[in-house]
């Protein structure tokens, strides 16, 4: 049985087999993205026998809902099984009349981040195309009638620009009008800094709005939070933004998880000043989120306001993502550790 969402393509070919008319993906892809059907009899539009058909050709959920959190502010995460067991996190913000879905991209991470949740035990594997889209799915029944997604960010689990292949074609679905219609540019794609995807996104399509994950601006204190760093380095990173910048026209964010004792002093601030060297970026700082069992910690909040007290003094825009979610460990992948974790009593 193959999953609908998989490809297009592969539902037509299946459709002229079966003698019917081209135009009937199309309306079936409205059914599960604008109908929100939750299953083929929901398509009331389609024929009887071909709903039957569907049922026993496609399946529209390759997924299980492991747990579903919720927190007082809206924010709802999801802990989805995938067909093999694996297991991947998404989270649904609520802001406003914004609804943020923060996808993930791979099961678990290669890059190492020292300080994520997300990479503890390595990549296991990419995720389809499907199943990229299954996560948007899922977050979308979560809404009301009358409300819908209107911002993407692929910064949960996994390295968006090592799975371009089966995220980009994810991605475009996202964005037909006869997908989900968000525009492309309430979609960021945050990396850690692979110049070569970078480069790549810059010649296939740099429309999204780019999030570089910094988190120190030296070599040496980013090699040890980000081991990936020691084959790459900062210069390298620095000059494949820019040439995404000069190709979008469109603001560069730069990321910099904010850890106590670690790089949140007057001096890491100062050297990231000199990193950006005047650029017309925003630096999105994040506080970190204490993750059980890591010896990090979060910043106090002194020290904090002193480091952005050296940003703004040197002219750089700059903003402090709130914290959503912390009640429900809606931090890259805590979610799915503490779920693997075994249950003790006594």
């Amino acid at each position: 049985m193959q999953h609908i969402l998989e490809s297009g393509e592969t539902l037509s070919t299946w459709l002229t087999a079966e003698g019917q008319p081209s135009w009937r993906a199309k309306a079936i892809q409205r059914w599960l993205f604008a109908g929100r059907a939750a299953t083929f009899v929901d398509m009331t539009d389609q024929p009887k026998g071909l709903r039957a058909s569907l049922e026993t050709a496609f399946r529209i959920w390759t997924t299980t809902i492991a747990k579903h959190h919720r927190a007082d502010d809206g924010t709802e995460k999801l802990l989805l099984e995938l067909h093999d067991g694996q297991r991947i996190e998404c989270v649904l913000l609520r802001d406003g009349d914004r609804r943020t879905v923060c996808i993930s991209s791979q099961v678990g991470c290669a890059m190492g981040c020292v300080f994520c949740a997300s990479g503890i035990d390595g990549v296991v594997r990419n995720l389809t195309t499907g199943e990229i889209l299954e996560q948007l799915l899922r977050l979308q029944q979560l809404l009301p009638p009358g409300e819908r997604l209107s911002h993407i960010v692929v910064m949960g689990m996994g390295e968006p620009l090592a799975n371009l292949d089966r995220l980009l074609p994810a991605l475009a679905v996202a964005q037909d009008p006869e997908g989900l219609g968000i525009s492309q540019r309430r979609i960021t794609v945050s990396t850690v800094g692979l110049p070569a995807g970078i480069d790549r996104l810059t010649e296939e399509n740099p429309g999204y709005h780019l999030a570089v994950s910094l988190h120190a601006a030296d070599d040496e204190l980013r090699t040890r939070l980000v081991p990936v760093n020691k084959a790459i380095g900062l210069a390298d990173v620095m000059q494949a933004a820019d040439r995404y910048w000069e190709a979008s026209g469109r603001r560069l964010t730069f990321e910099y998880v904010l850890l106590g004792g670690v790089n949140d002093s007057p001096e890491h601030a100062a050297s990231l000043v000199r990193l950006l060297g005047g650029r017309a970026a925003l630096v999105n700082i994040i506080p970190y989120n204490t993750v059980v069992g890591m010896p990090w910690r979060e910043p106090s909040q002194g020290s904090r306001e002193r480091f952005l007290d050296v940003l703004r003094e040197a002219g750089v825009n700059v903003q402090v993502r709130r914290r959503k979610g912390a009640r429900i460990d809606a931090a890259c992948g805590q979610l799915r550790r503490l779920a693997a974790q075994p249950i003790t009593t006594g």
